[in-house]
């Protein structure tokens, strides 16, 4: 072959690459999709919504969010996991669709583990215990002692079966050696109403949730959830300093991509999401939401989300805890 041949091969194979060089290097060249497994005003789409909305004006591309709900969230998670791995579509991970439902579902149809490709953890949501100013209580210690004194007589509710308020209140009995009669309702909002009605004493609920209760004074909040205090209610202890040492669980929002998205993209969403997530109004307006911002690295949030997944299975295997779908 002569060094003219060869050189011109080589030129043809330079042109020939040069569109798909192009087409990852100033990716995005079309609307991105976050899906969110859950109807619009969730926890998941609220917070999904803000770093959406400031990702549109990072990017040359608007990002839009989708709104998928029902079946807990799997039907949206199967199509986050389908989709094309060209980093067009993503999709918004969760507490439950990623971390409980690998343990209560019985036929799910993604692999929560081997089907995406972990960007970050965006925002995490701190449950805590409330009461109702008639149950007479107002610390965890004083919960249990009556638990135990009293097994099954507290009413306890929750805003669904195998929900991050269920399996937090399932994490704390089994703690705490106690046991506690679980009410589910469909939603927090139904939940709240029998519990500011007085017609049960006990929840778990999301700080964001409880929060403008707690401040009217018509619930009494009794301990957080997450290892450390909430920044919302930094006077409210954890269950972790007072009846469970070690005791954590919250719900969370991260975000993620089909496996097989290249890495180039996902270390570019990773570093523009993280920034917005460590800009001071944003972690301020999450707080104001009830949560906390929780940037990190692609590796960071798979390892967390792996620890997830293996507490709540074991939760769920101690309770008996399943959902038919």
């Amino acid at each position: 072959m002569s060094i003219i041949t060869r050189r011109a091969l080589l030129a043809t194979a330079a042109v020939l690459a040069a569109p798909a060089v192009r087409a990852q290097g100033s990716w995005p060249e079309r609307p991105v999709r976050i899906i969110v497994p859950f109807p619009p005003g969730q926890a998941a789409d609220i917070f999904t919504r803000v770093y959406a909305d400031e990702l549109s004006r990072r990017w040359p591309q608007r990002v839009v969010v989708e709104n998928r709900g029902g079946g807990a969230g799997a039907p949206a998670l199967e199509a986050g996991a389908r989709a094309a791995p060209d980093g067009y579509t993503l999709t918004a991970g969760t507490s439950g669709t990623l971390g409980v439902n690998p343990s209560v579902l019985p036929r799910l149809p993604y692999d929560a583990e081997k089907d995406f490709a972990f960007i970050t953890n965006v925002v995490v949501l701190p449950l805590l215990i409330v009461a109702h100013p008639s149950l007479g209580m107002k610390t965890a210690a004083e919960i249990v002692a009556a638990a135990k004194a009293a097994p099954g007589a507290i009413d306890l509710a929750t805003a669904g079966p195998a929900t991050s308020q269920h399996m937090s209140a399932e994490l704390f009995v089994h703690r705490t050696g106690i046991r506690l009669n679980m009410v589910h309702y469909r939603g927090s909002g139904p939940a709240m109403a029998d519990l500011l009605s007085g017609n049960v004493k006990l929840m778990v609920d999301s700080v964001a949730s409880a929060l403008p209760h707690i401040q009217a004074g018509k619930v009494i909040p009794i301990a957080v959830t997450t290892p450390e205090r909430a920044p919302q209610l930094p006077d409210v202890p954890t269950i972790a300093e007072t009846v469970a040492p070690g005791y954590g669980a919250y719900g969370w929002t991260g975000l993620c991509a089909p496996a097989g998205t290249p890495e180039a993209i996902i270390q570019k969403v990773n570093a523009d999401v993280g920034a917005i997530l460590r800009q001071p109004a944003v972690q301020a307006r999450f707080l104001e939401l009830g949560g906390t911002a929780a940037p990190g690295t692609p590796e960071e949030f798979g390892a967390f989300v792996r620890r997830e997944i293996a507490q709540w299975r074991e939760v769920a295997r101690i309770a008996n805890v399943r959902l038919e779908g």
